[in-house]
């Protein structure tokens, strides 16, 4: 391994430490109270080393927000060869197991709780968070669009139709009521239902699609089974 090798994993091990201190110190503190400062202590580094990274509590927010954006979008930006089906499945898992995680709860339940005095930020959450989320999923669906594999008239209503189908009563349930976390069973009750619906609604071969979502939740039932066994 050579010493420029070693220095960019170093980098990028601390660009990490740095993007989950910046999560737990936003999801404990909010947005408006959180300081570089305490993301340098939660990370264990001098405050001069934070800023060779992020100039900015605005600029680290950002970054923080895009990963979790990222890691949902993965299957839609580098769709498997699976097909339409086992990607929506497994991008709706994704949005679950991440918008889902108390840490995120968290941070979502004191950005409600600030935007009254600071509507800014309502609007820089928005617009690096749900905002891309939805940018991305709209690409994904045009995509299969012009595929032929879905058909519609207005891609942010049908990206709008697909998360708010999937996932919007228990991830409600859980931002108003932190004591409640949904089961594995609650979610996928809610997952597979919303993706039956949104299949019906906009699939140009339903049928086709629907028996292909019943074979994959099947075995995704299965695997889980045998998981938890």
């Amino acid at each position: 391994m050579t010493a420029l090798s070693r220095r960019q994993q170093n980098k990028i091990e601390r660009e990490r430490r740095i993007l989950e201190a910046a999560l737990k110190v936003f999801s404990e503190m909010g947005y408006s109270s959180a300081n570089m400062d305490a993301v340098a202590l939660e990370a264990n580094l001098s405050k001069p080393t934070l800023y060779q990274y992020f100039q900015s509590k605005e600029a680290l927010f950002s970054a923080m927000m895009l990963g979790e954006r990222d890691q949902m979008l993965a299957v839609f930006e580098h769709p498997s060869d699976r097909g339409m089906v086992a990607d929506l499945l497994e991008f709706s898992w994704d949005y679950a197991d991440t918008v889902l995680r108390p840490d995120l709860l968290s941070l979502a339940r004191l950005i409600i709780g600030e935007v009254q005095r600071f509507p800014e930020i309502g609007r820089a959450y928005q617009e690096v968070g749900p905002d891309r989320l939805l940018r991305g999923i709209m690409d994904y669906l045009q995509g299969q669009q012009r595929a032929g594999r879905l058909a519609f008239d207005d891609a942010e209503l049908a990206a709008q139709d697909l998360w708010g189908l999937i996932l919007s009563a228990p991830r409600t349930q859980a931002l108003y009521m932190p004591d409640h976390s949904p089961s594995r069973a609650e979610i996928a009750r809610y997952l597979n239902n919303g993706l039956k619906v949104f299949l019906k609604a906009y699939s140009t071969q339903p049928e086709t699609d629907l028996a292909e979502l019943a074979r994959l939740i099947g075995a995704h039932s299965l695997n889980q089974v045998q998981h938890d066994a």
